[in-house]
């Protein structure tokens, strides 16, 4: 295996190079002027250290695979086209209006309450630039006012006259006939082809979503119209300087519903917190090679601290109709969390309650936290660690930046001077704030779910994770961390296990059992037919990337309810194709089961009916996933002597300890530490607060367990391997 997987955080880019059998990895800053000035500087950084030129890697490596935060950046910066949007006459408020509540889209619980201050999002698409287009179809895809064209290409001139830059097409019921939104993007293109005005983006909202749900549908092609421009040419930019850097295979961007895809097949919009997603996918992954049982994923780098869930088997939980930035889309995505907690994190006084706040905004890397030297004026996470005596000032990231202790306790002297505080008790106070905001999310998302913290293994990872996750496991209740090999560039790891994937969707309500007549559904030509047509979109989209037909894959999702209830249960079915009664019986089994699984044995109700509102089938192809080693313990090895001692403060004593601090050698398997100490192989820091215990195991993974369990005659030093059923 000879790939180059690249996620791009808001912080830091990280690299993981896989060259016949050795992973190496590569940390650089993020050069968000230009993604590919930071991409090739990590990259660089992992071709010295494999003693490789990086022309001739890139000449040999079978893949990249680049999870970018372009479209997230343009979101958050607003630096996208202006959008015009033709939609149904008569719906042209369905994007002004959203849905009742549609400014908490995208809140806190405690935002979204306090109505007082409410406020709707900036939109996307000003009123301005809505023109209501005259057709009409009726739920079956029936005509019922047929398309007037005339008025199409007079609502197209408006638009282009009010300097609208892209198009969307939003069709009332087109998710059953596509007809006329096919039909208008022909017409913009016969009035307008690229010879007069270039490559004018027109987006169609049934080829972005094939789910009901006329709002939902609209922003969803709507936000991929303005993301579309800024991915072409930024990705187009990249792929150009692969290829004079001897790069000649196409990009894979990887996708936030954990696959990948090349540019030609990929959506701007399924590229959104694509990042984190690749580190769930690795967490998944290492579950499931190592038994390690059910995991939860926590990702704190230099922006935010992400949260996704896998429970023992690899089941993902997926949102279907899940937020970007403010605004609800219908994209099936990986359910994840993210808090505005990390290393560049901002804090501030508060002086009403007199305490001090933590994020959600961040310094990013540009200009960074203040001990960075970059011009950063206020105290951030980082400037609190390194006050504290937890980071090593001339050796942080391999001693790429080099850190100033003086202007971190300046920032953080300011922030506690209000509440009378000296710059280590306002970093203690900073410290203990975040830990607690990213546990008081971790529990949040398992109550959420229905799990408890005890079932589960906390994976540790990204810049701060090893750096942080005694303290959040803490908080948490968690007696069982793991830093992940790689750590430090985890979901660059996922990436490089992530298999070519695709979903394709289609509403069309289908009642399985009709309550009112008794009767189960018999009309299977109509199903396969439906399924046969999402499997060839499918189908095509790795044709269109080179796939030979033969390796292609397909599974078969539903959206199931019972009778007139809004929530759906969506079930994996073990057949695509009915042929008989014992089939669909079958089906109502699954979600029978699922659904008491979730709601209790007894919650059912098949006797108000039985309806499929989504049929949905995911298309892909299976790529030789990255290996990791065994989790099981290892012999006991003598702890290396310590590089150094410095004096740390921690939040649960009161005065300084003197700390020893390692290198990498502390990594090597079976090295066995007992807090406090500091281990800073060079590409992140662990930190091993003191009352836990550090094992170091294999591929550079490390486990933390409080000392009075790992003293346990029921425990071992790292926890024994589980076997997957």
């Amino acid at each position: 295996m000879k790939r180059v997987s690249v996620d791009i955080g808001g912080t830091f880019t990280d690299c993981l190079v896989a060259w016949d059998g050795r992973y190496v990895q590569g940390k650089s800053l993020t050069t968000h002027h230009n993604l590919s000035l930071g991409f090739f500087d990590a990259l660089e950084r992992a071709c010295a250290s494999l003693g490789v030129a990086r022309g001739a890697l890139l000449a040999t490596v079978d893949s990249v695979r680049y999870a970018t935060t372009l479209g997230t950046n343009a979101l958050i910066e607003r630096k996208g086209p202006r959008v015009g949007l033709l939609i149904t006459e008569g719906f042209e408020s369905t994007v002004p209006v959203s849905r009742g509540r549609g400014y908490a889209e995208g809140l806190s619980l405690w935002q979204a309450m306090d109505l007082s201050r409410g406020r709707r999002p900036a939109p996307i698409v000003p009123v301005a630039l809505i023109r209501g287009v005259r057709e009409r179809l009726d739920y079956r895809g029936e005509v019922l006012i047929p398309l007037v064209e005339d008025d199409v290409r007079r609502k197209v001139r408006e638009l282009l006259d009010a300097g609208a830059q892209s198009f969307v097409v939003v069709s009332a019921n087109s998710t059953v006939n596509p007809a006329h939104e096919e039909r208008i993007r022909e017409i913009i293109l016969e009035e307008y082809p690229s010879s007069l005005l270039g490559a004018l983006p027109v987006v169609l909202s049934s080829a972005v979503s094939g789910r009901r749900g006329e709002y939902v549908r609209a922003m969803s092609a709507i936000i991929d119209a303005y993301l579309h421009s800024t991915m072409y040419f930024g990705m187009s930019a990249l792929e150009q300087g692969l290829r004079e850097a001897g790069y000649r295979r196409p990009i894979l961007l990887v996708h936030n519903t954990s696959g990948m895809a090349q540019m030609n097949s990929t959506d701007a919009l399924r590229t959104v917190h694509s990042g984190p997603v690749a580190g769930i996918h690795a967490g998944d992954e290492l579950a499931r090679q190592t038994g390690l049982g059910n995991v939860i994923t926590t990702d704190m780098g230099g922006t935010s601290f992400d949260i996704g869930l896998v429970v023992e088997g690899g089941i993902k939980h997926y949102d279907f109709s899940p937020t970007v930035d403010r605004w609800l889309v219908s994209l099936p995505m990986v359910h994840l969390t993210a808090l505005g907690a990390g290393g560049g994190s901002i804090a501030r006084c508060d002086p009403i309650f007199r305490t001090l706040k933590v994020g959600p905004d961040s310094a990013g890397s540009d200009p960074g936290p203040a001990c960075y030297g970059r011009g950063g004026t206020q105290a951030t996470v980082t400037d609190a660690d390194l006050l504290l005596g937890y980071l090593d000032p001339e050796r942080y990231a391999n001693g790429s930046i080099p850190l100033s202790r003086r202007r971190a306790e300046r920032v953080l002297a300011a922030l506690g001077a209000p509440l009378g505080l000296s710059a280590i008790e306002a970093a203690r106070l900073v410290r203990r704030r975040v830990d607690f905001d990213m546990a008081s999310g971790l529990m949040g998302e398992l109550r959420a779910r229905g799990y408890r913290a005890t079932d589960f293994t906390m994976l540790a990872y990204g810049g701060n994770g090893p750096l942080h996750c005694c303290g959040i496991a803490r908080h948490a209740g968690i007696d069982r961390v793991l830093a992940p090999p790689y750590a430090a560039v985890f979901s660059a790891c996922g990436a490089s296990s992530l298999d070519q994937l695709h979903f394709h969707e289609h509403s069309q309500i289908t009642d399985l059992y009709n309550a009112r007549t008794g009767v189960l559904f018999e009309d299977y030509a109509t199903f396969n037919a439906t399924v046969a047509m999402l499997e060839a979109r499918g189908h095509d989209d790795l044709r269109r990337q080179g796939v030979p037909p033969s390796a292609v894959r397909h599974r078969l999702e539903l959206d199931l309810r019972y009778g007139s209830q809004t929530l759906e249960t969506t079930i994996v079915a073990e057949r695509r194709r009915l042929g008989s009664v014992r089939d669909v019986l079958a089906l109502i089994e699954r979600l029978d089961a699922d659904y008491g699984r979730r709601y209790g044995q007894g919650s059912q109700a098949p006797e108000s009916g039985i309806r499929i509102m989504t049929f949905r089938v995911a298309t892909y192809v299976e790529n030789a996933a990255l290996r990791f080693g065994s989790l099981d313990a290892v012999a006991a090895r003598a702890a290396p002597l310590p590089v150094a001692h410095r004096a740390c403060f921690f939040v649960t004593c009161d005065g300084p300890l003197s700390t020893p601090c390692y290198d990498a050698a502390a990594l090597e398997p079976g090295v066995t530490l007992e807090g406090p100490a500091i281990v800073n192989p060079g590409e992140t820091t662990y930190l091993i607060e003191p009352g836990w215990r550090y094992a170091a195991g294999a591929q550079g993974a490390v486990w933390f367990t409080p000392v009075a369990a790992a003293n346990s005659a029921s425990r071992r030093a790292a926890p024994a391997r589980r076997e997957t059923t």
